[in-house]
């Protein structure tokens, strides 16, 4: 083939700097709004970007050119330079590590919802915690005092 064909979808997740609530209604719309349009640049489709005061999720599908840690590298940093010049947020920044998971076309749908409904579902649920969930369903081996800086 002289192509490549893909459909991954991945549900991408990461917080602020020492999971500071600074995302707050100001920003928190241009913010996610920004972010999709990130993607855009890549070559990739955001389905949905969400999230409450101290960190974001997105679901998106990039291209197979781009990798997962080179697209959240250059969401992260240009998304901070918006927010620092844009809003005068001298302090934003976010946390360096970041969780990718994939998602299988099926599930995009249950995904979407779950991202929808942050504020509720933090009303009960600690991103900490709600992050080393997700480790653990994807089987993926961690040492929680090394996750959050």
């Amino acid at each position: 083939m002289s192509q490549a064909f893909t459909n991954l979808l991945t549900h991408i997740v990461f917080s602020t700097k020492e999971r500071r609530a600074i995302i707050d209604d100001e920003i928190k719309s241009e913010l996610h709004a920004y972010l999709g349009g990130l993607v855009k640049e890549l070559g990739g489709k955001a389905y949905i970007v969400g999230g409450i005061n101290d960190h974001v999720h997105l679901l998106v599908n990039l291209p197979a050119k781009v990798s997962i840690s080179d697209a959240v590298r250059f969401i992260k940093s240009n998304s901070t330079g918006f927010v620092k010049t844009k809003f005068n947020r001298r302090l934003f920044a976010w946390q360096k590590g970041y969780g990718a998971f994939s998602v299988s076309k099926s599930n995009a749908s249950e995904v979407i919802k779950y991202i929808q409904n942050q504020d509720e579902h933090h009303r009960m649920v600690l991103f900490k915690d709600e992050f080393v969930a997700f480790l653990r369903k994807n089987e993926i081996e961690h040492d929680v005092k090394y996750i959050f800086d």
